[in-house]
Order: structure tokens, then C-alpha cells, then sequence
């Protein structure tokens, strides 16, 4: 869980900086990704509970201010930051986000948040780390629930994820995506998942014989058993299912060929009678490799997906950032923008508008200002979720949160949908907002 000290360094020593100049300063930070991974169409918003918490909970405790009088970039910080200020610490800000679940897209404000100029600097790092990742996470999950055309994929990637903790974010962030559920206990207690697991090699290797570890197996679970076939041979585990009189409800393959191999457990199981057992698949999948097995006809039921879910493998990082907008200056709201090269910013608070086409399905997004008129028939991306340091609103269940995100994502322009080469979504800058950047120096292109 993060803490006060979940930060980095450098948003301290500013925070010890505007104490001494302005601290009570309103500022406004926009969270938002600068371009999308390769291969990626689109982004799904996730994280925003535990943002949200984060906030709520902030604290400086009597012993993290003893260690940071400690640390020599803060020797020469003001006395009074470490005795009055850090000590009250609490957030008291305004927080606008997009709803988890919800298809994103760069330059899109994922969140904004709006308070004294200390307090909204120093929960920069923790913010990024936490909806980034998730973002991350849901997003991959969408593709992977896709690419599996409807059929349940469970969530099974906490021990190859970085950390026990990022397991179990990752594991809620891949149901919102999509999943139906994950192996993981913890994350099912906390975030009230469905729980999905079978049986490891070792259960099976522990018996004298497979059939044993089988029949044991199914006596204690009976029908509701989902039993490991790959351990030695998946045919002649099929054999001494079927020479037992079992009736699992599922097997599992987790090696080799899954193509060929569910083709010939799938003839096996009908062939003596046991139609009704699923198949479930699992063993280093993604998207890409789950398409080709739905594109070939593979007879499987479900998916166990894990490495690629909670480590996000081929895109571990999301490129955002956590960028002023709007400052108080002499009791004055100020517009304000970044011209660096490459990474320029749009200047004061924004909103985010989607808009539909005549079919019903998504055109395209609008950036503008979050006082000028909405376009025609927008929906607004970024609803109020904070208010003086307070939630407005209970989380929905993930369940809800599931079936969000599907809707909006089946809603795309199938190009933004590709596994490859997805095509670039439009998002607009209305003309108030690029006059506003004009205005600051800065010509959207």
C-alpha cells in the first residue's frame, strides 16, 4: 500500500520549497499518456480506486518526518515544515478521473487533480505508478478477452508478477479488462474476483501413479474437478480418466501443441462419452497466440493467460505523465503549458468529449476547455470523483466495471480493434483550446 513517503525525492524538496513561498497556491496537474505502446489501439482506464485511497489516507507519520530530517537534500528545508506542515498534511483536493473501465486514448486527461500546490505535487509518483499500471494491465486483459471471442479467460499471472502486491492489482485490473476471474485468493477476498485453479505437476508427481492423483483428486472435488492432463502424456491421461469412470468438469493443458493437442483430447473426451468436460488451456499465452488458436479451430473452452496479464510483457511501461495545467498566481487562475521539444503540453483545465456515429458505434474524441460548451452530442469522459479530500461515490463492483468496459470497447471502430496495426482513433483539440495554446506559444500542429 502506498504511503506519504511514496514519492519521489524531488517532490519533496519543491514541497519544502513552496512552503517557504506560496504553499496554499490552487495548482491543477493533468495525468495522461503521451502515445499508446506499439500494436496497441487504444488504452482501458483502471487503477482509480486505489488512486483514490491513496488520497484519502495520506499521512506523514512522527517517524517518516524523523527520517526525512534526515536526509541531506532537506537539511536546509524550513523548521516549520517538518513541525507544522507535514505533521497536518492531509489531501484536500479536488480529483475529476475517467471512470474505470472506460477505452482511453493519448493526450486524453485520465485524471486532474486540483489543490494546494504542495499537496498535488507530492502525490505525483504514487498517482503514476498506481493508474499506470493498472491502465496497463486492463488494457492488455481487453485484447487477450478479445482475442479469445468470448470464451472466459482467467487471470493467472501472480507469481511471475513483480511483487506480491502488483499481483494483486494486476489481477483486478485484468477483470475490469475483461477476465472472469483469477487464481489469485487474495485479490478474490479483496476485490471480490471468482476464483479460478486446478491442480499443480507436483500433485500429480507426488502419487505412485496419474490415475491416483486423479482419482484422489476427483473423490475430494468430484464433478467441479478440473484435473492437469500434460504431466507425462495428455491422451493417456484422458485413457485413465475415462477407465476410472471420472467426470471431471474440466481438463488442463498447460505444453506443446495446443492446437493438436485439445483437437485430440477434445475427440478422446466425446469419443467415450464425456462431451460435457471442458477443455481450459494455459502455458505462456497472449493475445496473438490465442487468436491463432480461435482462427485454427481449437476446440478450447477457456484460457488461463498469466505472464503476459500481470506483467504486461510486451509493454511493461506506459509513457505517462503528471503535467501542470493551471496555476494561482496573485489570487489569479493561470493557464499554463510545457514548450519542450517533442513534449509539449495543452494548457489549462480540460475535459474530454466522445462522441458517436450515426450507427451508434464511437467517431471520435474532443479535447477542449472545461468551461467552454460541449460539441454537439458529446458524452464527457471525466466526472467529479473527489471533493475536498472526500469520494463522492462508492467504487462499482468489478463485475460492473467488466461490463463497461466491454460495451465501450465493442463500440470502437473495428480498425482501432486490430491485434496488428491497429489504426490511429481520432481525438481532436476543440478550437477554444488550441487558441488558448496559441495564445501561451504553442501552435497545435
Amino acid at each position: 500500500m502506498a504511503t506519504a513517503l511514496s514519492t519521489d525525492l524531488y517532490e519533496l524538496t519543491m514541497a519544502a520549497g513552496y512552503f517557504k513561498g506560496a504553499p496554499g497556491a490552487l495548482a491543477s496537474f493533468e495525468l495522461f499518456v503521451r502515445e499508446l505502446p506499439p500494436e496497441r489501439g487504444y488504452l482501458v482506464a483502471a487503477g482509480l480506486d486505489q488512486a483514490l485511497a491513496y488520497l484519502e489516507e495520506l499521512r506523514f507519520t512522527a517517524d517518516e518526518i524523523a527520517y526525512l530530517r534526515t536526509v541531506p537534500a532537506l537539511h536546509r528545508a524550513p523548521a516549520g515544515f517538518f513541525e507544522d506542515y507535514l505533521p497536518a498534511c492531509r489531501f484536500t483536493g479536488d480529483v475529476w478521473a475517467v471512470a474505470e473501465g472506460t477505452p482511453v486514448f493519448p493526450k486524453e486527461p485520465l485524471m486532474r487533480v486540483t489543490a494546494p500546490i504542495i499537496e498535488a505535487q507530492i502525490v505525483e509518483t504514487a498517482l503514476l505508478a498506481t493508474v499506470l499500471f493498472q491502465t496497463a494491465v486492463a488494457s492488455r486483459a481487453s485484447r487477450v478477452v478479445r482475442a479469445a471471442a468470448r470464451r472466459p479467460v482467467f487471470e493467472f499471472g501472480t507469481r511471475r508478477a513483480h511483487g506480491v502486491e502488483s499481483g494483486m492489482l494486476a489481477a483486478r485490473s485484468a477483470c475490469i479488462g475483461g477476465c472472469a476471474g483469477t487464481s489469485n485468493v487474495g485479490a478474490g477476498r479483496a476485490f471480490d474476483l471468482p476464483l479460478s485453479g486446478t491442480m499443480a505437476h507436483s500433485w500429480v508427481m507426488t502419487h505412485a501413479s496419474e490415475a491416483e492423483a486423479f482419482e484422489r483428486f476427483a473423490r475430494l472435488y468430484g464433478d467441479q474437478a478440473v484435473l492437469l492432463i500434460d504431466t507425462y502424456d495428455p491422451i493417456r491421461a484422458v485413457d485413465r480418466i475415462v477407465k476410472a469412470r471420472l467426470t471431471p468438469a474440466a481438463v488442463r493443458i498447460d505444453s506443446g501443441d495446443l492446437l493438436e493437442g485439445s483437437r485430440a483430447v477434445r475427440g478422446r473426451l466425446d469419443a467415450s462419452g464425456l462431451g460435457i468436460t471442458r477443455i481450459l488451456a494455459s502455458g505462456d499465452l497472449d493475445e496473438h497466440r490465442i487468436a491463432d488458436l480461435m482462427a485454427a479451430g481449437a476446440p478450447i473452452d477457456a484460457f488461463g493467460v498469466g505472464t503476459s496479464l500481470s506483467t504486461v510483457a510486451d509493454a511493461p511501461a506506459l509513457g505517462g505523465v503528471y503535467k501542470l495545467v493551471e496555476i494561482e498566481r496573485g489570487g489569479r487562475a493561470e493557464p499554463v503549458l510545457k514548450l519542450s521539444r517533442d513534449k509539449a503540453t495543452l494548457p489549462g483545465r480540460k475535459q474530454g468529449w466522445r462522441l458517436a456515429s450515426p450507427d451508434g458505434t464511437t467517431s471520435h474524441d474532443v479535447i477542449g476547455c472545461l468551461d467552454e460548451a460541449p460539441p454537439a452530442g458529446g458524452t464527457p469522459l471525466l466526472d467529479p470523483v473527489m471533493r475536498k479530500g472526500s469520494r463522492l461515490q462508492p467504487t462499482p463492483p468489478i463485475a460492473a466495471l467488466r461490463e463497461r468496459c466491454r460495451r465501450a470497447v465493442d463500440l470502437l471502430p473495428p480498425a482501432t480493434l486490430r491485434l496488428d496495426g491497429a489504426a490511429p482513433y481520432r481525438v481532436d483539440v476543440s478550437e477554444a483550446l488550441a487558441s488558448l495554446a496559441a495564445n501561451l506559444g504553442f501552435q497545435i500542429a
